[in-house]
C-alpha cells in the first residue's frame, strides 16, 4: 500500500542532483522551470557522486541533472581536452545522452587554505606545494576528489607533489574543519560562497591542470530540453556564488533560492527559518511515509524469507552454524558498498535497491531469534504432543511456534528498529525517506537541517520500539496452561 507514495508519474521527468549546494540549487532551478513551462517534474536530490548519477541516467531513473563539462569528459567519457558541446554529444550519443543548455559558469576545482597557513609556508600556487615534505600539511580531500580521473592521483603526478591525502572528508564539512584548524588543505569549487567568508587562499593553478567546468545539463536523448533554454547563458558565477550564500550562509532551502532567482527577487528579505519551522516543513508526512515503507516493506520481506530460514536451521542441527554464519556475514556488509551493488544488479536507483539492502539487514535478527526461539521450547511440550496424535508440521503449528513467539517478535523489533536508522542511508540513492534531510544539512554543513531529519528518525525508532511492545504483551504470551 505504500507503492503509490514513491511510485514515479507517467510522463514526469525525475530530475537528479548530486550531493553538494550547488547541485541541488541547479536541480531545483531545473524542476521549477519545467513546472512552470506545464512539465511535471520530481527532483531526486543528493544521489551521491557522478557513477551513481551516471547509473540513474543510463537506466531512465533520472532523465537530466546538472553537470559540469570537465567531469563529462573525464569521468564518464574517459577522455581529454575541452570539446565543443557538439563533440560532447558525438561521443554521448552511442550512450543515449546528450549534453545541453550551457548555464553560463565554470565552476572549476581548486585547493585552498587559511591564510595564515599559506602566508607561514609561503605557498601561493599548487607548485609551491612541491616544495613541502609527506606530512607537512593536513589535508581534508573529499572522497571523490580523491579517486576521480582529473582528482589527487593525476594532481599529484603532475605537480611532483610529496603530500599524502589521508581520510576523506565530506565537502560540506571541509570548510569548518579548516576554519576549527582540523585540517590545512582542502579542495573546493571556484563558486563555493565560504572562500571569501572563511578568509581562505586559493591555490592558483600555474600548470593549467584543471580543465574548464562549464556548467550544464546532461540528459537523455530523448528529453525534450525546449522549456530549459530559457537557463541558457543565464546563470555567470557571481550569480551562482550568491545563491549558494543564500542557502550556505543566509539560511534559505534549496527551493526557496531557485524560486528567488526564477523571480527575479532579491534575497535581502530573506529571513532564515527556525527550527520547529523546518522540524515541520510541508514535506515531513512525505519523508516519514517514505521511511515507514521502506521499514516495514524491507521488514515484511525479511519476516516471509527468515521466519523459514530460521525453522530450516532449527530443524537440521548440522548445518544451523554455517547458515547463520552466512547470514551473519551479510550484516558485515557497509550499507553503501551494498547499495552500490544492488544498484548495478537491479540497473535501478531508489526505492528497490534500498528496499534490498534493508531487507538484507533485517535477516539476521529474525533467522536468528527463530532459530533460538524454537531451540527454547522444553522437550518435554514438543514429545507430549507427539505423543497426542500430531505430527510434525501439526506440532510446530500449534505448539512450537506460539512458545518461540516472544522471541521471534523480539528478532522482528531488533530488525525494524535498526532498519529505522540505517534507511537514512537510502537518501544517497534517491529513495526517499527521512534521510533526506541529513544528507541535504550534511551537504551545506547545516546542523539545524540534520536534526530536522534525525530528531523525527529517532522518535520513528521509538515508536516502533513501543508499537512492538504491544504485540508482544498482546500477541508474544505463550499460551496458558
Amino acid at each position: 500500500m505504500w507503492l503509490p507514495l514513491i511510485a514515479v508519474a507517467a510522463g514526469e521527468v525525475q530530475v537528479g542532483s548530486k550531493r553538494f549546494t550547488e547541485s541541488y540549487i541547479l536541480g531545483e532551478i531545473v524542476r521549477q522551470t519545467l513546472q512552470t513551462a506545464g512539465v511535471p517534474a520530481t527532483h531526486q536530490q543528493g544521489l551521491g557522486n557522478t557513477g551513481i548519477l551516471e547509473q540513474a541516467l543510463s537506466s531512465g531513473a533520472v532523465q537530466v541533472y546538472p553537470e559540469y563539462t570537465g567531469t563529462i569528459v573525464r569521468e564518464i567519457l574517459k577522455r581529454e581536452g575541452n570539446p565543443t558541446l557538439d563533440e560532447l554529444n558525438q561521443w554521448l550519443a552511442p550512450r543515449g545522452l546528450k549534453v545541453g543548455v550551457p548555464l553560463g559558469f565554470n565552476n572549476t576545482y581548486a585547493l585552498a587554505l587559511r591564510e595564515s597557513v599559506a602566508d607561514k609556508l609561503g605557498l601561493k600556487t599548487i607548485s609551491d606545494l612541491a616544495k613541502l615534505p609527506a606530512g607537512a600539511l593536513k589535508m581534508g580531500l573529499s572522497h571523490e576528489f580523491q579517486v576521480r580521473a582529473d582528482g589527487w592521483p593525476a594532481l599529484q603526478k603532475a605537480y611532483g607533489l610529496a603530500l599524502v591525502p589521508g581520510s576523506g572528508l565530506d565537502h560540506g564539512l571541509a570548510y569548518d574543519a579548516v576554519k576549527a584548524g582540523q585540517v590545512d588543505l582542502i579542495d573546493i569549487y571556484s563558486t563555493d560562497a565560504k572562500v571569501g567568508r572563511y578568509a581562505l587562499r586559493v591555490l592558483v593553478d600555474d600548470r593549467n591542470f584543471f580543465p574548464r567546468y562549464d556548467a550544464v545539463l546532461l540528459m537523455r536523448a530523448t528529453l525534450d530540453d525546449k522549456p530549459l533554454q530559457a537557463l541558457a547563458g543565464r546563470i555567470d558565477e557571481r550569480t551562482m556564488i550568491a545563491l549558494n550564500a543564500q542557502v550556505e550562509l543566509d539560511g534559505l532551502s534549496f527551493a526557496d533560492a531557485a524560486q528567488r532567482f526564477l523571480a527575479g527577487t532579491s534575497a535581502a528579505a530573506a529571513t532564515r527559518q527556525t527550527f520547529i519551522q523546518r522540524l515541520f516543513a510541508p514535506d515531513l508526512w512525505r519523508l516519514t511515509a517514505q521511511h515507514l515503507a521502506l521499514v516495514f516493506g524491507s521488514l515484511l520481506l525479511a519476516l516471509v524469507v527468515g521466519v523459514p530460514i530460521g525453522i530450516w536451521a532449527w530443524a537440521r542441527p548440522r548445518w544451523a552454524p554455517a547458515l547463520l554464519g552466512a547470514v551473519g556475514v551479510l550484516q558485515t556488509v557497509p550499507s553503501l558498498a551494498l547499495l552500490a551493488f544492488l544498484i548495478a544488479a537491479l540497473g535501478s536507483i531508489g526505492f528497490w535497491p534500498a528496499l534490498l539492502a534493508l531487507f538484507v539487514y533485517a535477516l539476521l535478527p529474525i533467522v536468528r531469534n527463530t532459530h533460538a526461539g524454537l531451540a527454547g521450547v522444553p522437550q518435554g511440550l514438543t514429545l507430549a504432543s507427539r505423543a497426542l496424535g500430531l505430527t510434525a508440521q501439526q506440532t510446530l503449528r500449534a505448539v512450537q511456534l506460539p512458545l518461540a513467539l516472544p522471541v521471534l517478535l523480539a528478532g522482528a523489533k531488533t530488525a525494524a528498529v535498526i532498519n529505522v536508522g540505517t534507511a537514512t542511508v537510502a537518501a544517497f540513492i534517491g529513495a526517499g525517506g527521512l534521510g533526506e534531510r541529513i544528507v541535504a544539512g550534511l551537504a551545506v554543513s547545516d546542523t539545524a537541517l540534520m536534526m530536522a531529519g534525525a530528531l523525527p528518525a529517532a522518535v520513528l525508532a521509538l515508536l516502533v520500539q513501543g508499537v512492538f511492545g504491544l504485540l508482544d504483551r498482546s500477541w508474544g504470551r505463550p499460551p496458558s496452561a
